[in-house]
């Protein structure tokens, strides 16, 4: 050994502690986290008495010890194993987990990473075992057994992984059972083509890498500067692209209607996908059909925000906070779209309604139609005022399809939005934004200037998240981890883009061609039946002349409510409660009161009743009193929130107003519709991969005319409401959530 190697040997070795010194350290490490546990366990524990003190004190010891024992246990197992075994398996499981990455399906995810590395170290350990001559005949059986077992593993493993999954029973449809009083739509279905042929054609940079944008585009125009709203932009990314933030391009596929007029604007926002698997032509269905029935479409390139394992170095430099640069671009394209309808010799000049615009954006893309609709008032950008704006269009219409929210927060807190119609389609199958997202927005958009203003949601049974694209199908998850998702249990593509063509088609020829006869589908989807799948719809729909007399919003207190003199009451309840509704994944930005009854435990039918002062709202016959209800998936009895076992059934309950003469009437919920039980879906192929909540509460919205409950009781005066009682006495036991309720003329 060389002279110096020996001396740095040495060297080492002279570090070395003797085991007294190891000993010594350990009680050091041991005796003062006793010591400060037992300050902690003193101020904790003592003054519930001496024995609470000695056994809380005991069981933080025994507690650390156990967590030490098992630390200890967990690096011998590793040491068990030879290092190059070792090696592989730990360097593979990152691997294997993001292949796999599914997180709502975590259980799922570990499970399978689990059984996967034991059947591949099993099959590997058996063939190299018997890829040797020298074997026993003991060691020969004890190969052969391990080769069984994996390959039987991987077959059966296989075959689970590689099927769609399986179908399911759709649970009972509570709306159907009841639509007796539904006068459906006489208006044509907005699905349908219209009357105006269709022109296609294109805009871009004339440099971009794909023809239509480049070389071959109809108009060609200028990039703009969008790096003040973004960081992140890889050199890979600049290379695939041949342009960075300073200069992104405007790009977009038309649909012009061929015919005479000024014709209201719509653009198309895709959402994150693989930029290189672009995304903007997956909206052709629902483009052609709004062009054809006197709309401009744009369907606009966004794909260089998007993500991608080579260009954002396998996730781990994306893209930062680009959402608020996705609403930055539809507005940008806004400003060609200005520039062009006042210049003579383009397609488009004398063309563009601007005094009509409406924005659609699905995912992502879903967001930054809210975002943009924000920016649009504002003089700057609200995280930096260097960044100024002067767009100010008549944006009058916002639809959603399966929007995230919360990617962009200004000033950490939620996007605020007014004044605009706003429509959001979410699906029950939805494997990418597992929550119904959209509801947050939906729920924090008010109406403030007086003006007509709608907004509507929609909850779709069967619905998933990439088939409101045809570019993206059942591809909610990239790569292998969509094999762990039921995709057995979604509606066929053709059904979802029927669902999306007729409410989107709906909302903007009530919201940009004034055909409000179509605000009636959003009020109640039955009445469109024969133009839509056959499946379960949750709808909510709230209008700017709607009078709110209780939302839950205003205060802590159970007793008051939105308008002020209106008073709260509840009668024989097992719970009653105000809280912030949760969704599957975080909340709904929304408040609203729980209601639980049973009737065996409580005399008399239990009650909830709304007190009006005389004279707060005016009142008429034609008008509609509506709330907002769902089933919430709990016991009625005090105590944990455990979900009910078994399935439930559709609720029912009676509806009584009285007026100030004390004349009463009553109708039973199911006159309008029953109540539908949560909606449990199993995202994954077996109930047990997802620890996230089966259901969530979504609502639906009640709209009972005053004259409904006059022909009930013609003694009744509408116009002199005094009192409206939710009367649980048609079912025996549940728990429902209630909110928005109001008068709408």
């Amino acid at each position: 050994m060389p002279p110096a190697l020996r001396h740095f040997r040495d060297f080492l070795a002279s570090l070395r502690l003797p085991a007294r010194a190891w000993t010594g350290a350990a009680w050091g490490v041991g005796l003062t986290a006793a010591l400060l546990w037992s300050a902690l366990a003193w101020a904790g524990f003592a003054p519930a008495g001496a024995l609470t003190f000695g056994l809380g004190w005991l069981g933080g010891l025994l507690f650390g010890a156990a967590f030490g024992g098992l630390m200890m246990l967990l690096g011998w197992l590793l040491r068990r194993f030879p290092p190059r075994y070792g090696w592989a398996a730990l360097g593979a499981l990152p691997l294997l987990a993001s292949a796999y990455l599914a997180l709502p399906l975590a259980y799922g995810l570990l499970a399978l990473l689990a059984g996967l590395m034991l059947t591949v170290s099993l099959l590997g350990a058996a063939l190299a075992s018997l890829s040797r001559p020298d074997l026993t005949a003991r060691q020969r059986r004890t190969a052969l057994v391990m080769l069984i077992l994996s390959l039987t593993a991987l077959t059966g493993g296989g075959a689970f992984l590689l099927a769609d999954g399986y179908p399911i029973q759709p649970p009972v449809n509570a709306a159907a059972l009841s639509a007796q009083n539904v006068t459906p739509l006489t208006l044509p279905d907005p699905s349908l083509p219209g009357r105006y042929p269709v022109r296609v054609l294109t805009y871009g940079s004339g440099s971009d890498r794909r023809p239509e944008y480049g070389a071959q585009a109809d108009l060609l125009t200028a990039p703009v500067d969008g790096s003040q709203l973004l960081d992140g932009w890889s050199v890979v990314r600049r290379a695939w692209w041949g342009f960075g933030p300073e200069a992104m391009p405007l790009n977009a596929r038309v649909w012009l209607p061929d015919g005479e007029g000024a014709f209201p604007l719509i653009l198309i926002v895709h959402g994150n996908h693989p930029m290189e698997d672009f995304s903007e032509n997956g909206y052709d269905y629902l483009a052609e059909l709004l062009a054809s029935r006197g709309f401009i479409v744009a369907a606009i390139d966004e794909n260089f925000l998007n993500l991608s394992l080579a260009a954002d170095f396998g996730m781990f430099a994306p893209l930062e906070d680009e959402n608020d640069a996705r609403a930055w671009l539809i507005l940008e394209h806004l400003r060609q779209w200005r520039a062009w309808s006042v210049t003579p010799g383009n397609p488009f000049y004398g063309r563009v309604n601007l005094d009509g615009i409406g924005l659609i954006g699905h995912s992502r893309g879903g967001e930054a139609v809210a975002i943009a609709a924000a920016f649009n008032r504002l003089p700057c950008h609200p995280e930096n005022a260097a960044l100024r704006f002067d767009y100010h269009f008549n944006i009058r219409a916002i639809a959603a399809l399966a929007p995230v929210d919360g990617q962009f927060l200004p000033g950490e807190g939620p996007l605020p939005l007014a004044d605009v119609n706003y429509l959001v389609l979410h699906g029950a199958h939805d494997m990418d934004v597992v929550s119904f997202g959209g509801l947050r927005q939906y729920n924090r958009l008010q109406f403030r200037d007086g003006k007509p203003w709608f907004k509507a949601s929609l909850y779709i049974f069967g619905a998933n998240h990439g088939q409101f694209n045809r570019a993206w199908g059942q591809r909610d998850m990239l790569g292998p981890a969509r094999q762990l998702f039921n995709l057995g249990a979604l509606m066929p593509a053709a059904q979802q883009e029927q669902i999306a063509k007729v409410f989107v088609s709906a909302f903007m020829e009530a919201a940009l061609h004034d055909q409000s006869g179509y605000r009636a589908l959003f009020r109640d989807p039955r009445a469109a039946r024969a133009w839509l799948p056959e499946t379960i719809y949750l709808s909510q729909y709230q209008d700017s002349s709607s009078v709110r007399l209780a939302a839950f919003e205003e205060d802590i207190d159970l007793e008051t409510a939105s308008l002020p003199g209106v008073s709260l009451q509840g009668e024989g309840l097992t719970l009653w409660r105000e809280q912030v509704v949760p969704l599957r994944w975080g909340d709904s930005h929304n408040s609203a009161v729980y209601l639980g009854w049973e009737t065996a435990s409580a005399p008399g039918a239990p009650g909830y009743i709304l007190t009006l002062p005389q004279d707060a709202v005016a009142l008429f016959p034609q008008s509609a009193l509506t709330f907002a209800l769902a089933f919430a998936d709990e016991s009625p009895l005090p105590g944990p929130k455990r979900p009910p076992e078994g399935d439930l059934l559709p609720l029912d309950l009676t509806l009584e107003v009285v007026d100030s003469a004390g004349e009463t009437a009553r109708l039973p919920l199911s006159h309008f519709s029953l109540l539908q039980p949560p909606l449990r879906v199993n995202l994954g192929k077996a109930s047990w991969m997802s620890p996230l909540p089966r259901s969530e509460p979504v609502f639906q919205t009640f709209a009972f005319h005053l004259s409904d409950f006059a022909a009930q009781n013609p003694r009744f005066n509408p116009s002199q409401l005094s009192q409206i009682r939710f009367v649980f006495d048609r079912s025996p036991a549940g728990v429902i959530i209630l909110d928005e309720v109001g008068i709408r003329p």
